[in-house]
């Protein structure tokens, strides 16, 4: 009989893992959600699932035989030793009873999916699914996890197939090959689509949009191609198509997936801009489309999604897209913001500074220009901030409680033009400053460079401004091609000195 883990994965769905805050963060920021979906059971049946407690099971005598074939086609065998696996407790069978005291299987999982689910374990170089299993009118809920590895063979479409009270199949990591069987869309009371972790090919098949009651579906770490389907599913809380190739752009449609908590398209081909469409989707807790072709402007109707806690957009090269000072004014929920190597320009909006729940910052290998923001010495509850190798100048505006905090994780490195004050006692030794300049030095070097300028140039007095309208126009008087290069370099220090010395 079922375990409490096994009702996890059959009459209660949940998603891989809950998010943590303050937990340890891969090095892609991801972040996962636990998504509880509750099921209702057959009007012929019970409320809740037995759990073998009744010695009076009977097990109807067909299903019976069929969860025996079934399992001895995993390479479990031993059932057949079982005079009623509805009677007792049998890990990975679950079944309720009528009204009559007839018990009805309605959920099997097999596969070790931790050291504390004894589901039935499966022999991965021999196993292979029933047809059996279309025996089991009552079956809510198949389970599979690392079964079928040895032996890789398609997704059956005879699954297609299987009784009108059937919501959840689950078949992760098995090594599945070949395309998803398009007589998957004819279950029509699905509510959890499970693929992940296999070798499926092809386009996502259309007739997944027949699923109207889905509410979590997973096809992540695939090999799927095609576009995305233009998803309007009301009751959609999970789309999870992550590590595939898929391509085109992201639907507009998905605003319409109202009850949507998490958006994961990370790691595909996709194309085009970001619809502003999913500015509407009010309860979305993750957004991750990072490492795809998206191409800027980041949409404004993006700062509507107040339930956001993870926000990330890395590696979508978006060059010259700049994002207002304001636009994170209204997504106070969040805990994870990663814009990584987009290529965006400009000034850091100070409303980042606002996001007093925010742990993670990457903002690193972009085009930012100016000074970090002195908002940013709001966010007490960061653990993690980069903003390397960007075309930032000035002081880094953090104490050094901030910097021995933030340790490791503060990342500076790459902008030419930032300094830290050394008179701050207490600094030596913090590893996130090795590299960086200090102020004293930057500040003499640009006074340096102005008295220089300012001086003889080509053996005739030139004032800062007569170089600098002369570089802009490309004008060649005596004596520019001795000032060079070296006047981009003069340029940005001059910005700095600007702001932070006069």
């Amino acid at each position: 009989m079922a375990s409490a883990a096994l009702r996890a994965w059959s009459s209660i769905m949940v998603v891989v893992v809950v998010l943590a805050v303050g937990a340890r963060w891969p090095s892609r920021c991801r972040a996962e959600f636990t998504v509880v979906v509750p099921d209702t059971s057959a009007a012929a049946l019970v409320d809740a699932p037995q759990t073998g407690f009744s010695d009076r099971a009977r097990t109807d005598p067909a299903e019976q035989r069929a969860v025996q074939e079934v399992m001895a086609a995993t390479g479990n065998g031993w059932v057949w030793g079982i005079p009623d696996v509805c009677r007792g407790r049998w890990h990975g069978i679950e079944c309720v009873p009528d009204r009559h005291d007839v018990y009805h299987v309605v959920s099997l999982a097999f596969g070790a999916l931790s050291d504390d689910t004894a589901f039935p374990a499966c022999d991965a170089a021999t196993a292979t699914l029933s047809p059996s299993v279309l025996a089991l009118p009552h079956l809510r809920s198949l389970f599979f996890y690392r079964c079928f590895t040895g032996n890789p063979q398609p997704i059956a479409a005879l699954l297609g197939r299987l009784g009108p009270a059937f919501r959840s199949l689950v078949l992760r990591q098995n090594g599945h090959v070949g395309p998803i069987p398009a007589e998957l869309g004819n279950l029509r009371a699905l509510r959890v689509l499970d693929l992940h972790g296999n070798q499926l090919t092809s386009a996502i098949p259309a007739t997944l949009q027949s699923l109207s009651h889905l509410q979590m579906l997973d096809l992540s770490y695939n090999r799927l191609a095609g576009p995305v389907p233009h998803f309007k599913f009301q009751r959609l809380s999970v789309l999870d198509l992550s590590h595939n190739a898929v391509q085109g752009p992201v639907p507009a449609s998905l605003g319409q997936c109202r009850s949507l908590l998490k958006i994961d398209l990370s790691q595909n081909r996709l194309e085009g801009t970001i619809p502003d469409t999913l500015g509407d989707l009010s309860e979305l807790m993750l957004l991750d489309l990072s490492h795809n072709a998206l191409s800027g402007p980041i949409p404004a109707a993006l700062s509507r999604l107040s339930s956001l806690r993870s926000l990330i957009l890395s590696d979508n090269r978006m060059q010259f897209t700049t994002v207002p000072g304001d636009f994170f004014s209204g997504l106070k929920a969040l805990t994870t913001l990663v814009l990584s190597g987009m290529g965006l320009s400009g000034t850091i909006p100070e409303s980042i500074g606002e996001l007093s729940e925010l742990r993670v910052l990457r903002l690193d290998n972009n085009q930012f220009t100016g000074v970090i923001p002195a908002t940013f010495r709001r966010l007490e509850r960061a653990s993690e901030l980069r903003v390397d190798g960007n075309r930032l100048v000035g002081p880094i505006p953090f104490g050094k409680e901030m910097l021995w905090r933030l340790g490791k994780k503060l990342r500076v490195g790459g902008n030419e033009g930032m300094c830290y004050d050394t008179k701050q006692e207490g600094l030596e030794g913090v590893v996130s400053l090795a590299g960086v300049a200090d102020c004293d030095s930057v500040r003499s070097r640009t006074t340096q460079h102005l008295v220089w300028i300012n001086g003889t140039v080509g053996g005739r007095p030139r004032s800062v401004d007569r170089v600098a309208t002369s570089a802009a126009s490309g004008s060649r008087y005596p004596g520019a091609a001795r000032v060079g290069s070296g006047f981009v370099f003069l340029s940005l220090h001059l910005a700095w000195f600007a702001a932070f010395v006069l």
